[in-house]
């Protein structure tokens, strides 16, 4: 038996009026996984515990089957540990954002005109974390490059605990309230956006029409991540294929191969039939369960692009989904596939909700009576409830 869960983050939403009071989920055209949904288990699943923020790596922890509030010590440490970085026990990471403020005269006055910097190339973005580096380097402060706009600092001895607000919480919004009471990290951010809004990079970004990355932004602190290892705990062989750094840091926590896939970016313009490719490959080398993570979505509820969303959710119906269970059909291979968000990312809020997820269990050999389609709307009204990712994961391996 294989175990396939395909991730498709940020997927579910709410209601719009512009597309007839439907989610993007609704709206997407689908057909593989409606017609999976027909002889599927399908419900809601809680990703986010109460005491926890609605983010990614919480999520996808739960999506994996781990306790979040066992385990979780935060997210930028995660994305530390997929960048190589060693850390001490007494080592607080940060993620940092590359992000795009308004040009006010006071930083606390600025406004959060985009968390990505129009998604910078990661090339751009290591000469500005380079910049950075040399300006702020000490004993104690250290940063290190990327993905595109996803970046770290180290604070040996830092402080924990401190409440920092992620970028993509407050897009369009003034910074005022949400910069860090944190004197250190405020001098450090405040200070960032002298040394690059006239960096060459950004000069050249802003003569093509782009974004400047004129800031950095500290948030997600914590400390060395302490993730059970999957294969101890389930028996499974594991993989894990993502574009991004925090998906590749819970993988490479938990002992999972982690595959660099060529082409793939983290938002809509990634490789999806790349994706698909290297996890057959992986399920043909031996793994027995294969995590596929897609960013597309949740980028697109970000920056509230409603066609995009629509589209990535169709891309991976039309590019992975399909190709690849008819795939493994032809081979003969029994499966099980686990197909799910680990949160919304409604359009209409352009940040993350702790709301329930749908999910859906197809078993290739134990059909079951199911729905007519895969949505928001139809798991909620098979009643079916589970109040963790541990209780779907007995479930999806049983």
């Amino acid at each position: 038996m294989k175990y396939i869960v395909m991730l498709c983050d940020g997927m579910a939403g709410y209601p719009l009026e512009s597309l007839g009071n439907k989610t993007t989920m609704m709206k997407a055209y689908k057909p593989n996984m409606d017609r999976m949904a027909k002889t599927s288990t399908m419900g809601l699943v809680k990703t986010v515990p109460d005491s926890l923020s609605p983010g990614s790596d919480v999520a996808n922890l739960a999506a994996m089957g781990f306790d979040a509030t066992e385990c979780y010590t935060g997210r930028s440490p995660l994305e530390a540990v997929s960048i190589g970085i060693d850390m001490a026990k007494t080592d607080i990471a940060f993620r940092c954002n590359l992000v795009t403020l308004s040009d006010d005269e006071k930083y606390a006055e600025k406004t959060m005109k985009d968390y990505s910097s129009q998604e910078i190339t990661t090339a751009e973005a290591a000469e500005l974390i380079s910049a950075v580096n040399d300006a702020f380097k000490t004993d104690e402060i250290e940063f290190f490059a990327g993905i595109s706009y996803r970046h770290c600092m180290i604070w040996h001895n830092g402080p924990c605990g401190l409440g920092l607000t992620p970028p993509h919480d407050i897009s369009d919004r003034k910074i005022t309230d949400y910069v860090p009471k944190n004197g250190r990290l405020f001098e450090l951010m405040s200070k960032s956006y002298d040394i690059l809004k006239d960096h060459p990079i950004n000069k050249s970004r802003s003569s093509r029409g782009l974004n400047p990355a004129n800031s950095i932004w500290l948030w997600g602190e914590g400390t060395k991540p302490e993730i059970p290892n999957f294969k101890e705990i389930r028996g499974l062989n594991g993989s894990v294929i993502s574009a991004v750094d925090l998906i590749k840091g819970i993988g490479i926590s938990t002992g999972f191969n982690v595959v660099e896939v060529e082409g793939a970016t983290g938002n809509i313009n990634t490789s999806f039939e790349n994706k698909c490719l290297a996890a057959l490959n992986e399920l043909k080398n031996g793994a027995d369960y294969v995590y596929i993570h897609v960013e597309a979505p949740d980028e697109c509820g970000h920056r509230g692009e409603i066609e995009n969303k629509i589209k990535s959710i169709e891309y991976i119906d039309g590019q992975i989904i399909g190709p690849l269970t008819k795939q493994l059909e032809n081979m003969g291979e029994e499966y099980t596939i686990l197909i799910m968000p680990d949160h919304p990312t409604p359009i209409a809020t352009k940040t993350h909700a702790r709301d329930a997820v749908p999910f859906m269990i197809y078993r290739s050999g134990a059909p079951v009576n199911g729905r007519d389609k895969f949505d928001e709307e139809e798991a909620k009204l098979t009643n079916i409830y589970f109040k963790n990712g541990l209780e779907l994961y007995k479930e999806f391996l049983k």
